[in-house]
């Protein structure tokens, strides 16, 4: 637990260029316009002292902790941060009782900044409910996970959560450009040399992390020696060396690892074979557990292609198999392989729709008994209950079919299954239309017609 309030230790230049770059105001504060833009809502709060307990939701390295430092210097209010991996409930009541010596003694407000507030459990959540519903302490939550799914709704509730979005290339762009510039936090005592371009490349690699963005550029610069007239050059092998890969910005566990796996699957069901493969290979690149991909891509070829196309199936569970039992790199392609088949089927949900609507009546109608033909006969006694007495056996006719009842009396109009009119399928139709039709007149002929 620590006091944060602006110190010398933004000008030390022992503390990463990331940590020295923090904001002071909203005006030096790039990025999330609709949260922090003039007249808006958070803005206002901010600028009035006005503030009410906040959870700020977002990718790392958007600004939820340059706010809070922002709001830690132009508030009145005592400011208290900590983190929610290395604090517990005995260092929540600590806070709370200075906040409530703060209150009755000085008439003074106390801010309570919770770093990773998703790492809180639920008792740690419930010790500081109370806090934040009295007005002990007004609570600012930063996360990069969905706090809908993390934190406890009674604290949610008396919250306001604002979402940051990911920073533009741009944002970045004139972040590492204030870098460059600033002789007292930044890099300007530096003889630079570094090309737009190169900034620019820099931002882009960074994928919307200005943390990493100017971690980068730090590294670039401390490591490379100054030519012989003092001059630092900075090219873009020096910053693909510094930046080693791109940082995949995914969690298994959070929102964002949902997203992307719903914009893979909508991208298969879309027959987009290209945006397919970039969800694939971002998966694949952030970590992702290759089971867990393949069994989405089984998934979906029964649920998106089904009869449509039932070889999809097939080799969909083809490259499951082939990625347990070769596992990566090498499984890439045979996930690969199906994902692209299963882009250039033609689609159907007939099969999906079918067993749910099978479902639902199941779930909701009175459910007739065994037709006394299909029982079986084969236990000592059955027949003598009269157990498969007027069963046809299907193979001894025409065309391997005989039209008899399957259903209970009562469920006997039940239809579930309505095939859809492409690719393979098309043909199943019209087999499955002229069975029914024969079903239909057998109904008939037994109903007397």
């Amino acid at each position: 637990m620590n006091l944060f309030s602006q110190s010398r230790e933004d000008n030390d230049k022992n503390q990463p260029l990331a940590y020295r770059m923090r904001p002071r105001n909203l005006d030096q504060f790039f990025g999330q316009e609709d949260i922090v833009g003039e007249g808006k809502l958070l803005r206002r709060a901010i600028e009035a002292d006005r503030l009410q307990s906040l959870i700020f939701y977002g990718p790392p390295g958007t600004g939820k902790t340059s706010l809070a430092q922002i709001i830690a210097l132009q508030t009145e209010a005592e400011f208290i941060k900590i983190n929610a991996v290395t604090s517990g409930v005995k260092d929540l009541r600590r806070v709370i009782k200075k906040a409530n010596n703060n209150r009755d003694l000085y008439d003074q407000k106390t801010i309570l900044f919770i770093d990773e507030i998703h790492r809180f459990n639920k008792s740690q959540q419930d010790a500081l409910l109370p806090a934040v519903e009295q007005g002990i302490v007004v609570m600012i939550g930063a996360t990069t996970e969905n706090p809908y799914f993390e934190v406890n709704s009674p604290l949610l509730s008396r919250s306001r959560v604002f979402r940051l979005k990911k920073l533009s290339n741009d944002d970045i762009f004139f972040i590492l450009k204030s870098a460059i510039s600033d002789k007292v936090r930044g890099l300007g005592d530096y003889e630079l040399m570094i090309k737009e371009e190169n900034l620019k490349f820099i931002a882009e690699l960074a994928d919307g992390d200005a943390r990493v963005a100017l971690n980068t550029l730090e590294l670039a610069v401390l490591t490379t020696s100054p030519d012989s007239n003092g001059k630092i050059k900075i090219n873009r092998l020096i910053i693909e060396d510094s930046m080693q890969k791109k940082i995949i910005n995914y969690d298994r566990q959070g929102d964002n690892h949902y997203d992307i796996v719903s914009a893979f699957i909508k991208s298969m069901r879309g027959s987009d074979a290209d945006a397919a493969l970039f969800w694939l290979a971002r998966m694949i690149e952030a970590g992702e557990d290759p089971s867990f991909i393949a069994r989405r891509v089984v998934i979906h070829a029964a649920e998106d292609v089904g009869l449509a196309d039932p070889f999809a199936l097939v080799i969909a569970e083809s490259a499951a198999k082939a990625v347990q039992h070769i596992g990566f790199p090498e499984g890439r392609i045979p996930l690969a392989e199906a994902v692209l088949y299963i882009c250039q089927a033609p689609k159907s949900n007939s099969v999906i729709k079918a067993i749910d609507s099978a479902l639902n009546y199941i779930r909701n109608n009175s459910l007739g008994e065994v037709p006394v033909h299909l029982r079986d006969a084969h236990y000592q006694g059955a027949s003598k209950l009269g157990h498969g007495k007027g069963y046809q056996y299907p193979h001894d006719f025409a065309d391997n079919y005989i039209p008899q009842q399957y259903l209970p009396e009562e469920n006997k109009d039940a239809k579930f299954y309505e095939p859809g009119q492409l690719g393979r399928e098309k043909k199943l139709a019209d087999r499955l239309d002229h069975l029914r039709e024969k079903y239909t007149n057998y109904h008939g002929d037994q109903d007397g017609g």
